[in-house]
């Protein structure tokens, strides 16, 4: 196997990885300012996570049934196709970027970004291994925050993000009946789109009691569109007669060759299950779970980019008002910086796509106009609001047995994790992660590593910086190491 020759890397002003409804923001906002613009998704068509829609290789035209914002993302891709129709935008889809790291040779001598790219599927090489830019935007998004039940390594056990991408993409669900469970309001949309694909839901267990709401109920007002949308959500869960059931959470996930019920039971404020509350429910063969989210911070930590624990218990990375990170260059929103939803990340994403266009062209980024900051305070004070009333439940570590699986893909059990912690000073995740192999497996600590960062008992930034700290960011080809200049 030898390298290819494939000369010099491609220049832009402006890359932006993702193509969610933060990256699309941020390349139209870039675009706008005069600057050559470079956008990297691991997707094969734009959307992200949220506008996760049908092939449009397969020539399926999506309406926006099972969307938020449909009409926005609309506007968006509209200015995008624009874009790449013109040129001004480099579009690199199905490709991931496993390295990002500064160089020099940037403008004036400063540093610049260099991009190492591979195929998102599949063996080969990204038909472009490398790109330079001057600026660099990240909008890589997050996943489902998972923890671990009794029975989750049962088949038909999903994220509850899985269960709706699913849906989204495929048009169909993957079972009839499910139960949804964890905490937030994501749990809403997952169950609203079950239904409107034409499957069941035996209940909605909500971990925390909506009686978080009272004392940040202003946070909420600022906000009156998410009023509506959970006005929305209320009416479909009454038609459908969907059983909402607050500080309630699954126990156990029963069945033999897969999901087959569940036994559910009310908790207290402090996490304990409350006597006699105990039901299980039958008939289900899918289970989702989703405890908020984690963001995708493998290239931002790569980079060097300052970091803090939020008020959801998740690693974020700290911003200005322009999304710019504490490396020179490099900007941030939508996840990367505290989850917050789609309306909060279009936002945070054209203030740092415009603010990035404008220094990589002239140099200044010019001022954030005060109804964006104004817009931004309200969004990030709904999202902190949320966080606080819909935290991790207290007591879910006591509620796992030992033979438990929290490491699914080397197996590794609480008990082992427990022993580790007790017996040989396991008290960090990468400490962990060394004696039991949790967090060794394909997904790399993704799934589990804030569960075994609990589970070890240690300082949560570092345990978790560490979880992040990845040098190589996504699975990769072994030929993709062939193409670094």
């Amino acid at each position: 196997m030898t390298a290819r020759s494939t000369g010099a890397a491609p220049a832009f002003d402006v890359a932006i990885v993702g193509a969610g409804p933060a990256g699309l923001a941020a390349a139209g906002a870039a675009i706008a300012q005069g600057a050559r613009v470079a956008v990297v998704d691991a997707a094969e068509q734009p959307g992200g996570q949220f506008w996760r829609h049908r092939s449009e290789a397969a020539g399926v035209t999506d309406d926006g049934a099972f969307h938020h914002g449909w009409g926005e993302y609309l506007a968006l891709r509209a200015a995008f196709d624009s874009g790449v129709s013109s040129g001004a935008i480099a579009y690199f889809p199905a490709t991931s970027v496993w390295m990002a790291r500064r160089i020099g040779g940037g403008p004036g001598g400063g540093d610049r970004f260099a991009l190492e790219l591979a195929p998102a599927h599949g063996a080969g090489s990204a038909p472009v291994p490398s790109i330079r830019a001057s600026r660099l935007v990240l909008a890589t998004g997050g996943y489902d925050r998972q923890l671990p039940v009794p029975g989750w390594d049962l088949p038909g056990v999903m994220a509850a993000g899985g269960i709706q991408a699913f849906v989204k993409q495929n048009g169909m669900l993957p079972g009839r009946r499910f139960v949804i469970a964890g905490t937030g309001p994501f749990l809403l949309p997952v169950a609203a789109n079950i239904v409107q694909a034409g499957g069941g839901v035996a209940a909605v267990c909500e971990s925390a009691s909506l009686a978080g709401w009272l004392p940040r109920a202003h946070r909420a007002a600022g906000v009156p569109a998410k009023a509506l949308e959970g006005a929305e959500y209320a009416w479909t869960f009454l038609r459908h007669r969907i059983p909402y059931r607050v500080r309630t959470v699954i126990t156990e996930i029963l069945g033999e060759d897969r999901v087959e019920a569940v036994r559910t039971a009310r908790v207290s404020s402090a996490g304990g299950v409350v006597p006699g509350s105990e039901r299980v429910i039958d008939g289900v063969d899918g289970v989702g779970l989703g405890w908020g989210f984690t963001p995708q911070l493998e290239l931002p930590v790569q980079l060097g980019a300052e970091t803090r624990v939020d008020v959801d218990g998740s690693l974020v990375c700290e911003v200005d008002e322009r999304g710019r990170a504490s490396v020179p260059g490099l900007f941030l929103a939508g996840e990367l910086t505290g989850v917050g939803g789609a309306v909060l990340a279009v936002l945070e994403r054209r203030i740092a796509g415009r603010s990035a266009g404008a220094e990589a062209v002239s140099g200044a980024a010019g001022p954030v106009a005060p109804g964006e900051l104004r817009a931004l305070a309200r969004q990030r004070g709904f999202a902190e609001a949320m966080h606080l009333a819909h935290p991790v439940p207290a007591g879910w570590q006591d509620r796992l047995a030992e033979s438990t699986i929290v490491c699914r893909c080397e197996e590794v059990s609480a008990g082992a994790l427990l022993e580790a912690r007790a017996e040989l000073a396991a008290e960090d995740l990468r400490t962990e992660k060394g004696v039991t192999r949790a967090g060794m497996g394909w997904c790399q600590g993704r799934v589990c590593g804030f569960a075994v960062s609990c589970l070890s008992g240690g300082d949560a930034r570092g345990s978790l910086s560490t979880s992040a700290k990845r040098p190589v960011a996504q699975p990769l080809p072994l030929g993709a190491f062939l193409d670094l200049e």
